[in-house]
C-alpha cells in the first residue's frame, strides 16, 4: 500500500458525516476527546480494565433508549457455547460501498456482544454465589471432620501410648537380639576370614615357588646366550683382524706398483727416441696398470662391505649386552620378591595360631547368646498378642473416619466441577477479549523477560523487576523499579523468566493460525542487545525443547496444512529472507553473496543488483529480485534457516558475544484453495528478529561496529516516530524515512494481525534501556492500525500447488 491507510477510504459526503456525528451522543464525543489527549501524553503506559469496568462505563454514556432496550434483552435472552461462536464468528453481509449498512450491522453486532457479556458476567455472578454456598457447607463439615477428629486423636493418643511402651520393649528386646546376632555374624565372618586368609598364603606360597623354579630357569637360558654372544664376538674380532691384515697386504702391493709405475715413466723419458721401437712394450704396461686400478676398486668395495658388516655385529653385540642386563636385573628382583614372601608366611603362621585361639572363644559365646535369643523370642510373642489387641480397637474409629473422609471428598469434587466451569468460562472470556481487540484493530504486545545470567551477578534480592499478583495485572502486568521508584506497565501478556519456549508458543498459536486462514500475520521482536530477541524467535533448533517461535510456527502450519487435505484444500507455500544491514537489504538465500548488498559495484565499476520495496494494490508487499524458494516439508525450511543463520551479519560487543547487528525479516507465504468449494485464501507470515537497540557508552563499539550501532539506531528511532504519528492519528505517517519502516508499512497501517514481543533483561545495569523498551512497548500496545481483512480475492491455478 503506497499511501497511508486514510488515502484509501472511500470519500463521504457532508450530509453522511453531519448525521454520523449527530447520531453519537454528546457523553461518547466528550470521552473520546479525552482518550485522545491522554494517549498523547509521553511517558503514561495505557492501563487495560477488565470487561465488567468496561461495560459499566460504555453503560454510563450509551443513551437512555438502548439501555432500556439492552436491559431488557439481557434480561430474558440467555446464550449456549454454539450460540457465542456463531456470534463471535459472524461476517457482515453488506456491500463495501455501503457504509451506512455496514455501521448498522456493527452497532447491531456491538448490541448483542455486550448483552452477551452482560450474561457471562451475570452466570459468573451465579457461579460464584453457588461456589460461596459450597465453601460454607464445606466448612461446616469440616467443622464436624473436626471435632470427630479430636475426639479420635484423644483417643488414639491413649492407644498410642499403650503402643509406645509396648514399642519399647519390644524394641529394647529386639535390640538385644539383633546385637547378639550381630556378634553371631562377627565371629563366623572373621573364622570365614581366617579360613580365606590361610588359603591365600598357601595360594601365594606355591606361586612364588613355581615363579622362583621359572626364574632360575630363564636365568639359565639367558647365561647360555650371554655366552654364545661372547662367542660371536670374539669370531667377529678375529675376522676383522684377518680383514686388517689382508688391507695391509693390499696397500703393500699398491705401493710396489705405484714404485714400478715410476719407473717405467722413467724408462720413458729415457727412451724417447726408441718410442717406436717401445709402443708394444708400452702398450703392454698400460694394459697392466688398467687391471691393477680395477684390483683396487675391488678391494675398496670389500673394504666398505666389511666395514658395514662390522657395524651391523657390533649393534648385534649391544642388543645382547643390554638383554643380558636386563634379565640380571629380573634375577634379582625375583630373588627379593622371594626373600619377603618368605618373611610374610612366616608372619601368616602365627597370625593363623592367633586366629584359631579367637575362633574357639567365639564359639562359646555362640552357644551361650543362642539361650538369651530363646528367651528373647518368647518375650517378643506374647508383645505381638498385645500388639493384636490394640489394632482391633484403633480399626473401628478408622472406619469413622473413613466415612468423614469421603464426604469431604465428595464436596472437594463439586468443587473442582466449578473450578472447570469458570476455566471455560475464562477461555471464553480470551476468545471476547481477542474478537473486541481485532475490531478495535488494536497492535497487540507481549513482554517477556530473560533469566539472570552468571555473567550480571546479581541475586534474587537485587531485582529490578516484579510481577504484580492482583487479580487484574496478574499474568499482565510488569514493574520495573529504579532509583527505589515504581514504575507500573500492563500489556496483553507478560511472561516471567520462568515461562519456557512452549508457554511462549502457546499463546501466539491461534495467531499463526490466522496466517493459514488467509490472513496477514506479523510478529517481531524488539529490545535491547542481549535480552533475548534472537533466543524468541529462533532458539535452538538442535534441542526441541528449545526451539524459538520460527520453527515451531512451522512446524504447526505444515501439521494443520496436513490435517486440512481431508477436508479437500491444497496449500502451496514459499518462503523469503532477508536482513536489513546499514540501510541495505541482504538476499540470506542468494546463492551468491557478492551480490547482497542494496546498491554494490563490481570489480569492473558495474552496478549489482538493486534490491527495492513495492507495496501493491491489496497491501502485499514484495522486494525486487529477492530469491524465493518453493517448500513443501519442515526439512527443507529447517536447512534454509541454517544457511541465513550462517549468512547473517553477527558480530561481538562489550554487551554481547554474538549480536545481531542486523534486522532479519522471514517471509512465509501461503497460497491455498478447497476443491471441493473452490474457496482460496492467500496468506502472509511475517516473523521479524529486530536488531538490538544499544548505547555506544555501553557496548563500546568502534569501526564497522559503530557503523552498525548507527544504522540500527537510526532505523529503530524512525520506528518510534510511525509510532507517534500512528498514536497521534496523523495525516502522514513517515513510514519511508527507514528500509524498516517501509517494509512494516502493511504490518503497522495496514489489514494485517500484528504483535510485538518487547523482550527485556532483569540486570539492573540495563534499567534505563528496559524503561524506554517498555514505554515504546506502550505507546505500541495504544495504536489502532484497522481491522484485519481476510484475502480470498487471489486466484491459484492448481498446477501451482505442487505440495498440497
Amino acid at each position: 500500500m503506497m499511501a497511508s491507510r486514510n488515502q484509501n477510504r472511500a470519500p463521504r459526503s457532508p450530509s453522511t458525516k453531519k448525521e454520523a456525528v449527530d447520531e453519537a451522543p454528546y457523553d461518547k464525543r466528550r470521552r473520546l476527546a479525552a482518550s485522545r489527549t491522554g494517549g498523547a501524553q509521553p511517558g503514561n503506559s495505557t492501563r487495560r480494565l477488565p470487561f465488567s469496568s468496561v461495560n459499566n462505563r460504555q453503560d454510563a454514556s450509551a443513551a437512555a433508549d438502548v439501555n432500556s432496550v439492552e436491559g431488557s434483552d439481557s434480561g430474558s435472552v440467555e446464550f449456549t457455547k454454539d450460540e457465542v461462536e456463531a456470534l463471535l464468528n459472524e461476517k457482515l453481509k453488506s456491500s463495501k460501498f455501503d457504509i451506512k449498512k455496514r455501521l448498522e450491522q456493527l452497532m447491531d453486532h456491538n448490541k448483542r456482544l455486550k448483552i452477551c457479556i452482560k450474561w457471562f458476567q451475570r452466570t459468573e455472578e451465579n457461579s460464584l454465589v453457588e461456589q460461596e454456598k459450597l465453601r460454607n457447607a464445606l466448612e461446616c463439615s469440616e467443622k464436624k471432620c473436626n471435632d470427630t477428629e479430636v475426639e479420635m486423636k484423644t483417643k488414639i493418643e491413649e492407644l498410642d501410648a499403650i503402643n509406645s511402651e509396648l514399642r519399647k520393649t519390644i524394641a529394647t528386646l529386639e535390640e538385644k537380639l539383633a546385637k547378639e546376632e550381630s556378634d553371631k555374624l562377627d565371629a563366623i565372618n572373621l573364622h570365614r576370614r581366617e579360613k580365606e586368609a590361610r588359603d591365600a598364603a598357601e595360594k601365594l606360597h606355591a606361586s612364588v615357588s613355581t615363579e622362583l623354579e621359572k626364574a632360575k630357569q630363564e636365568k639359565l637360558i639367558a647365561d647360555q646366550r650371554v655366552s654364545t654372544s661372547e662367542d660371536l664376538y670374539n669370531r667377529a674380532q678375529e675376522y676383522n683382524k684377518s680383514l686388517q691384515q689382508y688391507n695391509s697386504k693390499l696397500q703393500t702391493d699398491l705401493e710396489t706398483t705405484s714404485e714400478s709405475l715410476k719407473r717405467v715413466e722413467m724408462e720413458k723419458l729415457t727412451i724417447v727416441e726408441n718410442l717406436g721401437t717401445l709402443r708394444g712394450h708400452n702398450k703392454a704396461l698400460q694394459d697392466q696398470l688398467t687391471s691393477i686400478t680395477a684390483s683396487r676398486d675391488d678391494a675398496i668395495k670389500q673394504k666398505e662391505l666389511l666395514v658395514n658388516e662390522l657395524k651391523c655385529i657390533r649393534v648385534e653385540l649391544q642388543q645382547v649386552r643390554d638383554d643380558r642386563d636386563r634379565q640380571v636385573k629380573q634375577v634379582q628382583a625375583l630373588i627379593a620378591e622371594a626373600e619377603k614372601y618368605k618373611e610374610f608366611s612366616g608372619k601368616s603362621v602365627a597370625e593363623l595360631d592367633n586366629l584359631t585361639f579367637r575362633t574357639n572363644a567365639l564359639e562359646d559365646t555362640c552357644s551361650s547368646q543362642r539361650e538369651r535369643i530363646r528367651t528373647l523370642e518368647h518375650q517378643l510373642a506374647a508383645a505381638n498378642e498385645k500388639l493384636k489387641m490394640a489394632d482391633l480397637s484403633t480399626s473401628a474409629t478408622r472406619t469413622e473416619v473413613e466415612e468423614q473422609k469421603k464426604l469431604v471428598q465428595e464436596l472437594q469434587d463439586r468443587l473442582a466441577e466449578t473450578e472447570i466451569k469458570i476455566v471455560e468460562g475464562e477461555n471464553l472470556r480470551k476468545k471476547l477479549h481477542n474478537t473486541i481487540l481485532e475490531l478495535k484493530g488494536n497492535i497487540r504486545v507481549f513482554c517477556r523477560v530473560r533469566p539472570l545470567l552468571p555473567d550480571d551477578g546479581v541475586g534474587t534480592e537485587n531485582a529490578v523487576v516484579s510481577y504484580p499478583t492482583s487479580t487484574e495485572a496478574l499474568g499482565r502486568g510488569i514493574d520495573v523499579l529504579q532509583s527505589g521508584q515504581k514504575y507500573p506497565f500492563t500489556f496483553d501478556k507478560v511472561f516471567s523468566h520462568e515461562a519456557s519456549q512452549q508457554d511462549v508458543f502457546v499463546e501466539i498459536s491461534q495467531l499463526v493460525q490466522s496466517a493459514l486462514d488467509g490472513y496477514k500475520v506479523c510478529i517481531f521482536a524488539y529490545g535491547q542487545t542481549g535480552s533475548g530477541k534472537t533466543y524468541t524467535m529462533m532458539g535452538r533448533p538442535e534441542a526441541p525443547e528449545q526451539k524459538g517461535l520460527i520453527p515451531r510456527s512451522l512446524e504447526q502450519i505444515f501439521q494443520i496444512s496436513q490435517s486440512l487435505k481431508s477436508q479437500g484444500w491444497k496449500y502451496k507455500m514459499q518462503v523469503s529472507m532477508l536482513e536489513i544491514y546499514n540501510e541495505t537489504i541482504r538476499d540470506l538465500l542468494s546463492s551468491n553473496r557478492s551480490s547482497n548488498a542494496d546498491l554494490t559495484r563490481t570489480d569492473s565499476g558495474t552496478l549489482g543488483k538493486q534490491y527495492t520495496i513495492k507495496h501493491d494494490a491489496n497491501g502485499n508487499t514484495y522486494v525486487s529480485d529477492l530469491t524465493i524458494v518453493d517448500v513443501c516439508s519442515i526439512k527443507e525450511i529447517s536447512s534454509l534457516l541454517q544457511q541465513a543463520a550462517q549468512s547473517r551479519s553477527v558480530g561481538k560487543t562489550q554487551m554481547n558475544e554474538q549480536s545481531s547487528r542486523s534486522h532479519f525479516v522471514f517471509t512465509l507465504r501461503i497460497s491455498g484453495v478447497n476443491e471441493g468449494t473452490e474457496q482460496q485464501v492467500q496468506g502472509v507470515l511475517n516473523l521479524i528478529d529486530l536488531a538490538g537497540s544499544e548505547r555506544l557508552s555501553k557496548s563500546g563499539a568502534t569501526g564497522d561496529r559503530l557503523k552498525e550501532t548507527q544504522a540500527i539506531n537510526k532505523s529503530l528511532s524512525s520506528l518510534s516516530d510511525v509510532i507517534f504519528s500512528l498514536a497521534k492519528k496523523e495525516d502522514h505517517v513517515p513510514f519511508r524515512n527507514s528500509k524498516l519502516t517501509y517494509l512494516l508499512q502493511p504490518c503497522l497501517g495496514g489489514d494485517s494481525k500484528t504483535l510485538m514481543f518487547v523482550n527485556l533483561s532483569p540486570d539492573p545495569s540495563s534499567v534505563g534501556e528496559s524503561l524506554c523498551s517498555l514505554r515504546f512497548a506502550a505507546r505500541v500496545n495504544a495504536c489502532e492500525i484497522g481491522i484485519p481483512r481476510r484475502q480470498t480475492n487471489m486466484r491459484i491455478t492448481d498446477s501451482r500447488l505442487s505440495c498440497g
